[in-house]
């Protein structure tokens, strides 16, 4: 009986390091990935069987394997760089905005003495709407009428005066809205006055940051002056 000579399947460090390449410390993902990859296929090649090699389809699966996971990983890149560029050219447009007064959410209204500045956002309109200001301890102020007002955001002013004539004491008050068709309530919502200060990037997007201690998205931006 023939004998089968027992062969050993070795692999020069030359060859590593031509497939593998010199490393260095900014190699990227996926240059790191492929790495990985082609060093375990060596190793395999190196260990198999020489009497049931490696079918070429197993090779050829593996190979399309890192290629789709070397596409993703470029993609995944492309989209992190893409997003980063958008996120500093929001950043620029909104570093336009410091400095400038703005009106946002809120129920909020503040006065020096000269009283102060507030708005209004009212989706339809109303035949009569009205503002009451309000101390911080729930005690009516202030009684403005604004009558009838069409749909729309609407800036308004606070001469700073009391119902009895007095002028309010300086503070922040809050003001609560009533806006009617007939004898129908309708929908409308406070917009408090502050100036942007600065700007600042967080996990959530551009955050403009106010006179009032607040921090806004700019989508929360009714009205710029």
């Amino acid at each position: 009986m023939a004998t089968v000579q027992g062969t050993t399947n070795t692999v020069s460090q030359a060859l590593l390091d031509s497939v593998n390449g010199k490393k260095n410390t900014t190699t990227s993902s996926v240059d790191a990935a492929q790495d990985r990859f082609m060093t375990l296929l060596v190793t395999q090649m190196k260990n198999q069987d020489p009497l049931n090699p490696m079918d070429n389809a197993q090779v050829t699966s593996q190979m399309a394997q890192l290629s789709t996971v070397t596409g993703i990983d470029k993609l995944n890149n492309t989209l992190e760089s893409l997003i980063s560029s958008v996120q500093v050219g929001q950043s620029y447009q909104a570093s336009s905005m410091i400095g400038h007064d703005v009106l946002t959410p809120g129920s909020k209204v503040s006065t020096t003495g000269t009283g102060g500045y507030f708005g209004v956002d009212l989706p339809i309109g109303a035949d009569k709407l009205t503002v009451t200001i309000k101390d911080t301890a729930g005690n009516v102020i202030r009684t403005i009428n604004l009558g009838h007002q069409d749909a729309g955001t609407m800036p308004f002013s606070w001469d700073g005066f009391a119902d009895d004539g007095s002028i309010a004491k300086t503070g922040n008050y809050n003001f609560d809205i009533n806006a009617t068709i007939g004898t129908n309530k309708v929908e409308a919502s406070g917009l408090t006055f502050a100036q942007v200060m600065s700007i600042s990037n967080s996990s959530s997007g551009i955050k403009l940051n106010l006179s009032n201690l607040t921090s806004v998205s700019t989508s929360d931006i009714k009205e710029i002056f």
